[in-house]
């Protein structure tokens, strides 16, 4: 029987590059594509970029762990309040104010950094703002992705190409931070990001979107995150793939916050070691990526979720272990692949068994599980580190991250009981319920 669609039998069938990248033919998802791209290598070149700038400053592990607690902590406590305001307000405008935000925090810190005035507190300061923009930003954006691609049928293939596109700015933008801290100093590498925002700014403005209202709602906004709360937290498969990005969140991701302990200290090297430490994650991250969208049954809940889990928490902890820097790049390259697919799959089944008048509510509470954890295991890390060494304290943390896919795994066959029905309803995404299906029932039969 020949496939129907647009795309033709040969793209639904194969795996080739049309196939890869389908999710573009959406006119408004390929202006995101590209603009939301080279914002994002901005943005790590930034990340990188302050990293080296308060350790350079201070020295203290301690603090590196306190500067990423302060970016990352209001996605903690605003991030559920920002999953009603996606739901009830125009995502789209949303999502223009918080770059645009965004690009002035970025000016600010570089306008500090080149009057030669910067101290931590400033960068403390300017990351609770920028954390305060993209705890309302994350939810907003996510939740944007099914508004923009519209046929449920490559949902999956276009958040694997966002995070694809996340992980490709992830592989540039540390690298050349790197070289532009080493000739020019961390505030190029500022004003260079605040730049890249117009991109995407400009790519949603140019937009063509269907005139859509948000539906009128009378219940206290209290009363929707309750009603949220009780939604997610309620289903077994939704709480326990937040429960476990929370702990790999929690556990495993503060490991970005400790590179430059290890490319100064363990692996004597400078900002370009710490950049490359950075990118390698991402080659990593990326390969998983385009393997996600290259398959047409992306999400493989049974096997794929618990393996890519377990590949992570290995890489780290090998990782902390490596005092080569061949080894270290390809150990992270093997973490960052665990990592990237694990939390795309989480994404991905999010987005397609979710309500659509809840969908803002929960990916936020997928942000929050994701960026909202990491403040906390940021500064645990900081103060751990101060007192057994980064490499013992990123080695826990991946044996963490293992330990919860094992866990995952052993539930799986529950999860695959309650989530059929559901895939029974969603008749308009096939290839999406056999992937699960197959998946489920090959865990379920490996585990008997």
């Amino acid at each position: 029987m020949r496939t129907r669609g647009p795309y033709g039998p040969r793209v639904m069938r194969g795996l080739g590059l049309d196939n890869v990248f389908r999710a573009l033919h959406a006119r408004n998802f390929r202006l995101f594509f590209a603009g939301q791209g080279i914002s994002l290598v901005g943005t790590w070149m930034q990340h990188i970029a302050m990293s080296w700038l308060v350790y350079r400053l201070t020295g203290s592990p301690f603090l590196l762990g306190l500067v990423a607690f302060s970016s990352q902590i209001p996605a903690f406590i605003l991030g559920p309040f920002s999953g009603v305001l996606a739901d009830r307000w125009n995502r789209h405008r949303i999502l223009i104010v918080t770059q645009t935000l965004a690009m002035i925090q970025a000016f600010l810190l570089a306008l500090l950094t080149f009057s030669g005035i910067v101290a931590v507190w400033h960068v403390i300061l300017l990351g609770i703002l920028l954390g305060c923009v993209n705890s309302i930003d994350i939810p907003a954006r996510h939740s944007f992705i099914f508004d923009m691609v519209e046929r449920k049928e490559i949902i999956g293939n276009a958040v694997a190409l966002n995070s694809a596109m996340f992980n490709a700015a992830r592989l540039i933008g540390p690298s050349v931070a790197g070289v532009i801290i080493a000739v020019a100093g961390e505030g190029w590498c500022f004003l260079l990001n605040a730049v890249s925002f117009i991109a995407v700014i400009w790519s949603l403005l140019i937009m063509r979107l269907p005139a859509r209202l948000p539906a009128r709602r009378r219940a206290h906004m209290l009363a929707e995150l309750r009603e949220g709360i009780v939604y997610a937290f309620g289903f077994a498969p939704i709480r326990a793939i937040l429960l476990l990005v929370s702990v790999c969140s929690l556990m495993g991701m503060p490991y970005m916050v400790l590179m430059p302990v290890f490319a100064k200290d363990i692996l004597h090297g400078g900002p370009w070691t710490l950049g490359f430490l950075m990118a390698s994650a991402g080659v990593g991250a990326l390969v998983g990526t385009l393997y996600l969208a290259s398959r047409q049954g992306i999400l493989r809940l049974g096997r794929m979720m618990p393996v890519a889990t377990a590949i992570f928490g290995a890489g780290l902890t090998a990782f902390a272990f490596s005092r080569a820097l061949w080894l270290s790049l390809g150990l992270l390259c093997v973490a960052g692949f665990g990592m990237m697919v694990q939390m795309a799959l989480s994404n991905t089944i999010l987005q397609v068994v979710v309500d659509d008048d809840k969908r803002g509510r929960v990916l936020s509470f997928f942000a929050t599980a994701f960026m909202g954890m990491m403040p906390l295991g940021s500064l645990f890390a900081g103060m751990l580190a101060r007192a057994v060494g980064a490499p013992l304290t990123l080695a826990l943390g991946g044996m963490a991250c293992i330990a919860a896919a094992g866990v995952f795994a052993m539930r799986l066959s529950a999860l695959k009981v309650i989530l059929h029905p559901i895939y029974g309803r969603l008749g308009g995404i096939p290839a999406v319920i056999s992937g699960i299906n197959r998946a489920t029932e090959l865990s379920a039969a490996e585990e008997e």
